[in-house]
């Protein structure tokens, strides 16, 4: 195979070729690294390129499947680690200037880990803003990340980097991480699938400062990747004890087994949503027949709950200045000036305020708890707008309708903790990709997976037109 074929196969499709001898790790692993060393200036998906050690580390998988004894579900297969996410022997400077890039870097997260021993050939880390405080990738580190599919726009965030890399073919799979959208948002605006699991699925270490609305979740070209990709993260760790207990579940299996006769409701603005885009939601509505199609049994219907983005905003913010205060003053003139405003707004809560917001996230959480119960699923568009313009930090005054207004869709399910995921559901006529997102009940990630694998079924994910 040519290498641009293989480093735009699916990790599922490279394991495939290295089974059959088609292709090596090393081939697949050369592939990548030239594409990324031709389309990253471009995009500026990474912040560091562990080149040699990704080729150290293919040939020993090569190595191992001539023997017959692959070591893991991933061997071979090159990923990347979005730069929140600890990485024994790179920097994680997670998008900021106030890190120390001179420090021993000896610790793999557990994510990190479980990909090191499944096999996975580490390609390095890719950009994020500044301690993923936005929904777009740029900060004074390491500039501006683009979208492949127009790179005057952003690719999304705050796993950017992460969603430009696996849509440029910059690397199969990728890691994540959702505080507000932050997996699923890049996912819809650079045309991948992108998973965020339940809350404690994925273990995390050191936790988020962002606390409980934090998860960890795969990047892929593909839902098959992503089953595979969670099968190997939800893997246990103590050092997270928020994980919840390991289930064992391969997500591979059942994957295919369908949606027909699953209850689906359709809420095409939860309720509240003002501004939907008009072709983002007329491709999310025809989404919907195709799942209607498949046998699943769809009812229009909102949850019932308020836009609870003063909620998100709120304990957001209170994170901000709760890492802020980690900084001393040289640092704190380092900052991304959207990160100093959300931690200048932290500021300003009351322990009465932040017990308040608690309260009512606690309230929507039970409130959804009682929906889910009556649907298997829920469906909406996964953000009301396609991507727009990729700008520098600090662009616009910071407030929650800047920083979230635009992304209804996505933040209450991290209030909720509850699995959702982007999946690709067309293009706008500039060219631009548009996500469903599909919703699951708390620790229903596989009916997700398998409700987007159906889809999936009967909607290619588009590619970029890369030259």
């Amino acid at each position: 195979m040519s290498a641009t074929d293989l480093a735009t196969c699916t990790a599922t499709e490279l394991l495939a070729l290295y089974r059959s001898g088609q292709a090596s790790p090393v081939e697949a692993t050369q592939a990548v690294l030239a594409r990324i060393e031709r389309l990253n200036p471009r995009l500026n998906a990474y912040a560091h390129v562990a080149a040699e050690t990704a080729l150290a580390s293919a040939r020993a998988s090569e190595a191992r499947w001539q023997g017959g004894a692959p070591c893991g579900l991933l061997d071979g297969v090159p990923a990347s680690i979005k730069d929140l996410i600890l990485t024994a022997g790179m920097p994680t400077l997670r998008g900021s200037r106030t890190v120390d890039a001179a420090q021993a870097w000896d610790t793999d997260a557990p994510v990190t880990a479980r990909l090191r021993e499944a096999g996975a050939v580490l390609l390095g880390k890719t950009t994020t803003p500044e301690f993923g405080c936005k929904g777009e990738t740029n900060s004074p580190l390491t500039g501006i990340t683009r979208n492949p599919w127009d790179p005057t726009k952003t690719p999304g965030g705050s796993s950017g980097g992460t969603a430009s890399a696996v849509a440029a073919g910059l690397g199969p799979v990728s890691v994540g991480t959702d505080g507000a959208g932050s997996v699923r948002i890049p996912a819809a605006f650079c045309g991948n699938f992108g998973l965020k699991p339940s809350f404690g699925r994925v273990p995390a270490y050191p936790l988020s400062p962002f606390g409980s609305v934090a998860h960890l979740g795969p990047h892929t070209m593909s839902v098959a990747d992503a089953a595979l990709m969670l099968t190997v993260m939800a893997q246990p760790d103590a050092r997270d004890w928020t994980a919840l207990p390991p289930d064992g579940r391969d997500y591979r299996i059942g994957l295919d087994d369908g949606i027909r006769g699953l209850r689906i409701a359709w809420s095409p603005t939860l309720g509240y949503a003002k501004h939907v885009h008009p072709e983002v939601a007329a491709a999310c509505a025809a989404a919907v027949h195709r799942l209607a199609d498949l046998g699943a049994q769809v009812e229009a219907v909102d949850p019932g709950f308020d836009d609870p983005l003063d909620i998100t905003c709120g304990l957001w913010f209170l994170g901000a200045w709760t890492l802020w205060n980690t900084l001393g003053r040289e640092q704190q003139a380092l900052a991304d000036p959207d990160f100093a405003a959300e931690a200048q707004l932290g500021s300003a809560l009351t322990a009465l305020e932040v017990n308040r917001l608690q309260l009512r996230r606690g309230a929507l959480g039970s409130q959804m708890r009682q929906f889910m119960q009556r649907f298997d699923l829920l469906v909406t568009p996964a953000v009301a707008v396609p991507a727009f313009d990729a700008l520098p930090a600090g662009h616009s005054a910071l407030n929650p309708a800047n920083m979230l207004g635009w992304t209804p869709f996505s933040y209450p399910f991290n209030l909720t903790q509850q699995p959702a995921c982007s999946i690709p559901c067309g293009l706008t006529q500039g060219g631009l990709p548009i996500g469903l997102q599909i919703v699951g009940p708390m620790f229903g990630d596989a009916l997700v997976l398998r409700a987007a694998r159906a889809f999936e079924s009967v909607q290619t994910l588009p590619r970029p037109p890369l030259s």
